[in-house]
């Protein structure tokens, strides 16, 4: 917690105001300019602490891979490869395996995050609409990159155009508009079920300590669960839909 705080109070000193400007500049009071690029950097904060610890446990098990005497991090580590690659695999299908590592870190990064909100007087990262909207972002340059890099541009557009000529315009349109909603759309199912979730916990942590919120923490962990799942799941979909090949 204490690094943190002071990794949150360095973020402020060297971009507080240069965000708080920028955020001015579109139009955001600077009252609440000031109020949003704190949440901002401190939401930051603990996702460069989660990158960390992430790499941090992938470099151990690297460094401890044994066949004969597995540890625990090599356990956990197999399982987590096993079960998203299945899940991929049934989704993704052939060649899934080049899409497993992302689909991975995002599964494990979303988790993470949410799963901070259980730690009293932390708010998870993915409570800040800023965050479900960068991991929204990449995801979908991602698939989309990779749709056309496997078909090639002409290729990749024809999913655009649908199958009936006469229509393709009409499609067209239709279908850039709802590529460009999923971008809306993993960021609010994200942000909206974590904050819901958060808020909830806090109102009964408020009004009675003690007991009853434990429930509202089970629930909280099951919606984190959930939602890193989901948003797992999605970016699968996307995938397998950018790198089908129409027959």
């Amino acid at each position: 917690m204490q690094e943190s705080f002071a990794l949150t109070h360095l973020l402020n000193q060297l971009f507080g105001g240069v965000l708080a400007t920028g955020l001015q500049a579109v139009g955001v009071p600077a009252a609440k300019a000031a109020e949003q690029s704190s949440q901002i950097l401190a939401a930051y904060s603990l996702e460069v602490l989660v990158v960390c610890g992430l790499i941090a446990f992938f470099m151990i098990v690297r460094m401890t891979l044994s066949v004969e005497r597995p540890n625990a991090a090599q356990h956990v580590a197999e399982m987590i490869h096993e079960v998203i690659g299945d899940q991929a695999e049934q989704v993704i299908g052939h060649g899934y395996q080049r899409f497993q590592a992302w689909v991975t870190c995002v599964f494990l990064f979303v988790l993470i995050n949410n799963l901070l909100g259980l730690i009293p007087g932390v708010a998870a990262p993915t409570t800040t609409l800023w965050v479900p909207l960068g991991l929204a972002f990449p995801t979908f340059l991602y698939y989309n990159f990779y749709g056309l890099k496997e078909q090639g541009l002409v290729g990749y557009l024809k999913h655009f155009a649908g199958p009936v000529p006469a229509l393709s315009p009409l499609l067209f349109v239709i279908e850039v508009v709802s590529h460009l909603a999923r971008i809306m759309s993993l960021t609010v199912r994200l942000y909206a079920n974590m904050f819901a979730g958060d808020l909830v916990t806090l109102v009964f942590f408020s009004l009675v300590p003690v007991g009853i919120p434990i429930v509202f923490l089970g629930l909280h962990l099951a919606v984190s669960m959930i939602q890193a799942f989901v948003f797992m799941l999605l970016t699968m979909i996307y995938l397998s839909l950018a790198v089908a090949h129409e027959h």
